[in-house]
């Protein structure tokens, strides 16, 4: 699978999720310690915007601001800037890799948050869980500390949350969630 392929698989089922969300449910609370499941997607959107270098246009239509962000990104990498070379703050790497890296990964994760929040299905693919996992779970120690440190990487940016402990037998989707400081349990927002 293509970078660009897991991105827009991604992407349906992140934009699935934000169009499912009922009109009163923009403000309940997020898995995501002080963000509501608006601010979840306005995050995932400001984060495509910093993939890109710009900020993505907003109206007030959460879906409408997603579906630009997205045609934004799957148009960068379905082109030469897919190959460019960027900074980050993890050393130079491709748009491309950066994307798949940050906001590709970040729709899967945030997409739990939004669905915890709004009491859609949970259920993240289970190609994602593993790669997510191996991914996170390779974080050398001091690195995965920089993560879990608000404002590491700039102000108001925090990667990871604290550890959530989970069993060692649960799930991996479970385990996965509380390693990157999400209680995959508890219902309590």
């Amino acid at each position: 699978m293509t970078i660009a392929d897991r991105y827009r698989a991604r992407a349906d089922a992140f934009e699935q999720k934000v169009a499912n969300v009922r009109p009163e449910q923009w403000g309940d609370p997020s898995p995501c310690a002080k963000w509501t499941a608006l601010e979840v997607v306005d995050h995932v959107i400001d984060m495509h915007g910093v993939m890109l270098g710009e900020a993505i246009p907003r109206t007030e239509d959460p879906l409408t601001d997603f579906r630009e962000a997205r045609r934004q990104v799957l148009d960068a990498l379905t082109s030469d800037r897919a190959t460019t070379e960027v900074s980050t703050p993890g050393g130079p790497m491709t748009l491309q890799d950066h994307v798949d890296q940050v906001v590709s990964d970040d729709l899967v994760l945030h997409g739990w948050d939004l669905a915890r929040a709004t009491g859609q299905d949970e259920t993240i693919p289970a190609t994602d869980v593993e790669r997510l996992w191996a991914t996170a779970t390779a974080v050398p120690p001091e690195l995965m500390e920089r993560f879990r440190t608000p404002g590491a990487f700039g102000p108001g940016i925090e990667v990871y949350g604290a550890e959530v402990p989970v069993p060692e037998d649960a799930p991996l989707q479970d385990r996965l969630l509380g390693y990157v400081g999400r209680d995959p349990v508890s219902k309590n927002l």
